[in-house]
């Protein structure tokens, strides 16, 4: 087989994979419905222009009507490309909005030398995106977080927030205005980067947090990277937890009614939860004692 043939090969599995969790998430959390307007966020970046890439596809096959409109904010960075998001944009014949908003002069102004500046930068960000979309009327927002971010960010609340919480696939904002859906949310890392080298798209790096070393994220990255070479299998079963959560067996009292569990006579149920009892959690007795 020659080079360009395996690479063809290469490139329709590797869609063929991606199309197939993509369709999962979106059943399974029902992220896109008939008539919908969806405002694609699209960064430059490799999970934003599979993201988009997929969907364009999906739009093409799926039963169900909507459409997409896709959004880049340009923050000011120094040295940013401004002609290449528009060229790539306007070749796919694809309705687009290039923003434009100097969140990079709040962001080093604001931010400690030494400190990093993710937080900021993304809260700015998310306020913007946010009332854009909610200016064109788009009833979802898109954005291009994966599998491996949902893990990453499960461990960074765990380790340096002290709280058992991720990136859910679906969300309702916090002022309600808008849901954000996260179509890649069961895609590996690993099978987006091999589909972008693959489609080649022009990727723009981000000059501003990536000049940024010894960043928490990348110190998670690590760690689960070294995971998944030592412990196949490990890191695909974190994701699953995620999806199988029992408060029972958790300590949050403001989500489980601890203080209310009785036993014999006096055994009540709250709030409609009953009773779990320790063989739910999987654990023996006669080991505890």
């Amino acid at each position: 087989m020659s080079s360009v043939n395996r690479n063809r090969f290469k490139l329709n599995r590797s869609r063929k994979n991606l199309r197939r969790e993509v369709g999962r998430a979106i059943a399974d959390y029902n992220m896109i419905e008939d008539g919908d307007l969806i405002m694609v966020c699209l960064s430059g970046g490799k999970d934003s222009y599979t993201m988009l890439d997929i969907l364009l596809n999906l739009q093409k096959h799926a039963p169900i009507d909507f459409s997409l409109h896709v959004v880049n904010l340009d923050q000011k960075q120094p040295d940013f490309p401004e002609h290449v998001l528009p060229d790539y944009l306007s070749n796919l014949g694809i309705d687009y909005k290039i923003l434009e908003q100097d969140t990079y002069s709040i962001v080093t102004e604001k931010v400690p030398a030494g400190k990093t500046y993710c937080g900021l930068c993304s809260r700015l960000r998310r306020g913007i995106l946010y009332n854009y979309a909610d200016s064109i009327g788009a009833s979802k927002i898109a954005l291009g977080h994966h599998r491996d971010d949902i893990i990453e960010t499960l461990f960074l609340n765990m380790f340096y927030g002290g709280k058992l919480k991720a990136m859910p696939p679906k969300l309702l904002s916090d002022d309600k205005r808008n849901i954000v859906i996260r179509p890649l949310a069961y895609c590996k890392e690993k099978e987006i980067s091999l589909y972008s080298d693959l489609v080649n798209f022009p990727i723009i790096p981000c000059n501003l947090c990536g000049s940024q070393d010894n960043l928490q994220r990348q110190a998670i990255k690590s760690m689960l990277q070294n995971w998944d070479r030592e412990h196949p299998g490990r890191v695909a079963s974190i994701f699953r937890s995620i999806a199988n959560v029992s408060l029972s067996q958790l300590a949050d009292t403001s989500r489980f009614p601890f203080s209310d569990l009785r036993t014999g006579p006096q055994a009540v149920k709250n709030k409609g939860v009953e009773q779990t009892a320790e063989n739910d959690a999987g654990l023996n007795v006669l080991e505890l004692a």
